[in-house]
């Protein structure tokens, strides 16, 4: 997975956009009491809390030491483990695995380990709902950012993987499940903090992007890629930047014996 540094209080306090879409991702999982469900990427535990507080018995794991660290400290009733979806032994049957905002931090290359772990999860008509980047998610962001790199001599890459509907919901039914419900949707995003939006949201989610640059042409990356994107991306009445999101979001069920 990407070896992003996660500064958790940064997170929260100006990266809450994150878990707060999330609750209509929520919504649509509908958890039911007595449900045990699997939280896929549960950051600091802000849906895993949620889903809880419907009745449901819930499991939250990821992969940041960081991140469970942090929900453990603030939803010291439920139960959070440092784990890798890739690797990780589910621990007995569950009735759903819930993501928000998670599936795009792992490599293409890894989503099948990750599916195959999902379908052994999941109890016979168990369902797997999940929102993730879709195809073109921040594309002008991390394209002029890689591009401002690039002039200066670096060798940069996106680090995330963004599938479209078609590309990632055949990849899904490999497992044993049936796709309900796919939709790829236009999501932008104001970012808080102001003028400052875009450098916060860089300084949080950009660490791949930027491993190796010295902290001097980090600054002068993130100073062109503002003035190249401030007449798309920025309202100066407000002092906001929206980012340009885009998001594929899916229901699947189990599927044994169709």
């Amino acid at each position: 997975m990407s070896g992003n540094e996660w500064e958790t209080d940064d997170y929260d306090d100006n990266h809450g956009f994150v878990y707060e879409y999330g609750a209509s991702v929520v919504e649509l999982l509908d958890p039911q009491p007595g449900e045990r469900i699997l939280d896929l990427g549960c950051g600091t535990g802000h849906l895993t809390k949620e889903i809880a507080a419907r009745g449901a018995d819930v499991l939250g794991i990821d992969a940041s030491a960081e991140m469970i660290e942090t929900a453990s400290e603030e939803h010291s009733d439920l139960d959070f483990r440092q784990a890798d979806a890739r690797t990780v032994e589910p621990d007995g049957e569950f009735d759903a695995v819930f993501s928000n905002a998670a599936l795009h931090w792992i490599p293409e290359a890894d989503h099948d380990a990750v599916l195959a772990m999902v379908e052994e999860a999941l109890a016979p008509e168990g369902r797997f709902v999940a929102e993730l980047g879709g195809t073109g998610n921040i594309q002008q962001i991390a394209t002029t950012t890689i591009d401002e790199l690039a002039q200066r001599g670096y060798d940069a890459t996106q680090p995330w993987y963004f599938p479209s509907i078609g590309e990632y919901t055949p990849r899904i039914e490999e497992y044993g499940m049936e796709v309900s419900r796919a939709i790829l949707f236009d999501r932008p995003t104001e970012l808080d903090d102001g003028a400052r939006g875009l450098e916060n949201w860089l300084g949080m989610f950009g660490d791949s992007i930027f491993e190796g640059v010295p902290e001097h042409d980090q600054r002068a990356v993130i100073e062109a890629v503002e003035d190249r994107l401030k007449d798309d991306l920025f309202d100066a009445e407000t002092s906001t930047w929206t980012a340009d999101y885009r998001r594929l979001r899916f229901v699947a069920e189990r599927s044994d014996g169709l």
